[in-house]
């Protein structure tokens, strides 16, 4: 199947290690999710004070999509014209768990704002939007598993009909202390064709 659109470039984070168009940005030993991502928002020089206060998966998409889009050199200053399809599986379930454990116990009910406020998986769109002044439509769906062939029908979609210039794209999963992130973003110009085999071999890099 022939596209008439490109990936630029893709970032991806499992197993302890980031890495941004296949090569290793960034490796660390930390088993704890907390702790190594803490580590590579130091060593990414990322600084966005608001990141402290996201959850896990919030934490997890922000940091993959500052890592892509600081390699293009996106304006921050102006308005981008880039949608955001994101998916995953466990959609906010790890965030949802920590806020029923706050109004479980009736005698002790202090649920958090913090919590709370992360208890929808597309908040984590929200706040690389802010960051980078993405203006355009954005997704968060729920799939039992990666489905390149979703991400390429809805961002050909986006960008046939002009609601984008770009899309950014991907997986991003947390769930128990389990953690995953591709993330690409499609152009109208590039030379890696934006298939579902293309994807799919990306993904399992």
């Amino acid at each position: 199947m022939t596209s008439n659109y490109y990936i630029t470039s893709y970032c991806q984070i499992k197993n302890q290690q980031i890495s941004l168009n296949g090569n290793v940005v960034f490796q660390d030993e930390s088993e704890v999710f907390s702790d190594f991502i803490k580590n590579a928002y130091k060593a990414e020089e990322t600084k966005y004070p608001k990141f402290f206060k996201m959850d896990n998966l919030s934490k997890l998409a922000f940091l993959a999509a500052d890592i892509l889009l600081k390699n293009e050199n996106l304006d921050t200053e102006i308005q981008n014209n880039i949608a955001v399809v994101f998916s995953n599986n466990a959609a906010s379930l790890d965030t949802d768990r920590m806020h029923q454990e706050a109004i479980q116990d009736k005698s002790n009910y202090f649920p958090s704002p913090a919590v709370f406020v992360y208890t929808l998986p597309n908040i984590c769109i929200g706040e690389i939007s802010i960051r980078y002044k993405l203006f355009s439509e954005n997704s968060f769906f729920i799939f039992e598993r990666f489905n390149a062939e979703h991400l390429v029908t809805y961002a050909t979609s986006l960008l046939d009909s002009d609601k984008a210039n770009q899309v950014l794209c991907g997986w991003v999963n947390f769930d128990n202390n389990q953690y995953e992130a591709f993330l690409y973003l499609v152009s109208k110009n590039g030379t890696a064709a934006h298939t579902k085999e293309h994807i799919t071999t990306l993904y399992n890099t």
